[in-house]
C-alpha cells in the first residue's frame, strides 16, 4: 500500500529532481501548498503573494523506503537552516516545510527536524511543520522537470547536480542505479 509525503526545500524542479531517483518513490508532482489564494498560478506563486509553497508530494512504498528516510533525505539535500530561501531563490515560496497528513506523519517530521539539528551543530533547521492544505498540482511543463527542459536549464545545471551528489553520498543504498 503506498504512501503519500509532502515537502517544500526551494525550487520544486530540485526538490522532484532528487527524489525522482530514490528507490521506493512511485511518484513525484510538483505543486503549490500552504497559501490562501484557490487554483493558484505559477506566475502568481513566483510573485510570492499567495502564501504558497512550491512542494513536491512524493507517492511511495513504505516497504521500500519509510517516512523518516524520506524526511531525512530531504532535510540531507537542500539547506534547512535558510529561512524563506534556497540559494538564490528568496521568498516565502521558497521556504523549507513539510506538511503532515496525519499525526504520525507530524511526529517523524518533528523526529527529522531533530536529527538534523543533532548532527549539525551550531546550525538549526528552520523547517516549518504547517497544515496540510488544499494540494493544488503545478501546471505540466512543471511535471518532470529536470529529466527534461531542466537539462539544458542553467539554473538547474548549477543547482540539481549537488542535490544530486548529496543524495548519492548520504543514501547510496535508496538511489536508484
Amino acid at each position: 500500500m503506498s504512501e503519500t509525503a509532502i515537502i517544500a526545500g526551494g525550487c520544486f524542479w530540485c526538490t522532484e529532481a532528487v527524489f525522482r531517483d530514490v528507490i521506493g518513490v512511485e511518484q513525484v508532482e510538483s505543486g503549490y501548498i500552504g497559501g490562501h489564494v484557490a487554483d493558484p498560478t505559477y506566475k502568481q506563486v513566483c510573485g510570492g503573494d499567495t502564501g504558497h509553497a512550491e512542494a513536491i508530494r512524493v507517492t511511495y512504498d513504505p516497504s521500500v523506503v519509510t517516512l523518516p528516510e524520506i524526511y531525512d533525505m530531504f532535510m540531507g539535500t537542500h539547506d534547512p537552516s535558510q529561512l524563506n530561501r534556497q540559494g538564490n531563490d528568496v521568498g516565502t515560496q521558497y521556504r523549507s516545510a513539510i506538511f503532515p497528513l496525519d499525526d504520525t506523519q507530524r511526529t517523524e517530521a518533528e523526529a527529522a527536524i531533530a536529527r538534523w539539528n543533532e548532527g549539525h551543530a551550531g546550525q538549526t533547521a528552520v523547517t516549518t511543520i504547517e497544515e496540510a492544505s488544499q494540494w493544488y498540482p503545478a501546471e505540466d511543463y512543471h511535471q518532470e522537470y529536470w529529466e527534461g527542459e531542466g537539462q539544458r536549464n542553467p539554473y538547474c545545471l548549477a543547482v540539481i547536480p549537488p542535490k544530486l551528489m548529496k543524495l548519492r553520498k548520504s543514501f547510496a543504498d535508496k538511489v536508484k542505479a
